[in-house]
């Protein structure tokens, strides 16, 4: 089920996103991680928008597409999920899964914590238009916006 398939984590090289990377090369998948923690694939600031379109470029001369897409970073802010995301769509295969995780310090304060706070409530409104925002035809398909 999951051979030829190609998994893009961000933040996966310690915590959840590991665990998620070493469950998916269990099951045979190739796994592509961008963490600015070195790692075995692509070490870089996802913050950083020319990163991202290296690590892109890198995922799609590799393997040609992606098949799961975790986004596991969280100490980043709302525009990394965004632009990855739309970085990768047009090599989204068939049937693609999207994964934004995201702390409940959305729901949650903590004093000193408002800009965490904020990006982490910014990740779930993603998520959520991402499923609701249909591609124009009301079919369910993952969808972005124009930016300019």
């Amino acid at each position: 089920m999951f051979k030829d398939k190609v998994t893009v984590i961000t933040g996966g090289v310690q915590g959840i996103g590991k665990a998620i990377a070493e469950e998916f090369r269990a099951q045979g998948t190739s796994v592509c991680i961008i963490d600015k923690q070195p790692n075995d694939y692509f070490t870089g600031d996802i913050g950083d928008e020319q990163t991202l379109t290296a690590f892109v470029g890198k995922v799609i001369q590799d393997f040609d597409h992606v098949d799961y897409f975790i986004h596991n970073a969280l100490q980043v802010g709302i525009t990394a999920p965004f632009y990855l995301t739309k970085l990768l769509l047009p090599h989204f295969a068939p049937g693609i899964a999207v994964i934004n995780i995201f702390s409940s310090r959305d729901r949650m304060s903590q004093p000193q914590a408002e800009s965490y706070t904020a990006a982490k409530g910014g990740v779930l409104a993603l998520t959520h238009a991402m499923v609701v925002s249909p591609g124009g035809e009301g079919d369910g398909k993952l969808y972005f916006p124009r930016l300019d």
